[in-house]
């Protein structure tokens, strides 16, 4: 039983780093525009990439779409690594690795909220 505990907390965690990472991006934060525009990324794709994250954090949210939300966010993610590593910050590469982990200790733990058989 504690790790279906773990693995909500894990999973609601993922969720609300998901809408706050879209939510910076969609809604242009400085901080955002700043790293992504090294990447050539202009304001109308950050916005795309934004509503993508939410809506993959989203779907985590249902067990019908757990697996792909969780695919789809870390697809996202891995975009951003290979993003960093093109430019050669291994420190930007390592620092999304943990949230690339997390989807993947999710996807492996399965949807939380089911039964046990």
């Amino acid at each position: 039983m504690p790790i279906k505990i773990i693995n909500s907390l894990l999973t609601l965690f993922v969720v609300f780093m998901g809408f706050k990472q879209g939510w910076a991006m969609f809604s242009g934060k400085p901080e955002m525009l700043a790293m992504f525009g090294k990447w050539r990324f202009n304001s109308q794709s950050l916005i795309v990439l934004g509503t993508i994250t939410m809506l993959s954090a989203l779907l985590i949210l249902f067990p019908r779409t757990f697996v792909f939300g969780n695919f789809l966010m870390a697809v996202t993610i891995l975009l951003i690594i290979c993003l960093q590593l093109s430019t050669k910050s291994l420190k930007g590469a390592v620092i999304e690795l943990p949230f690339l982990l997390m989807n993947l200790l999710i996807i492996y733990l399965q949807y939380p909220l089911t039964k046990l058989k």
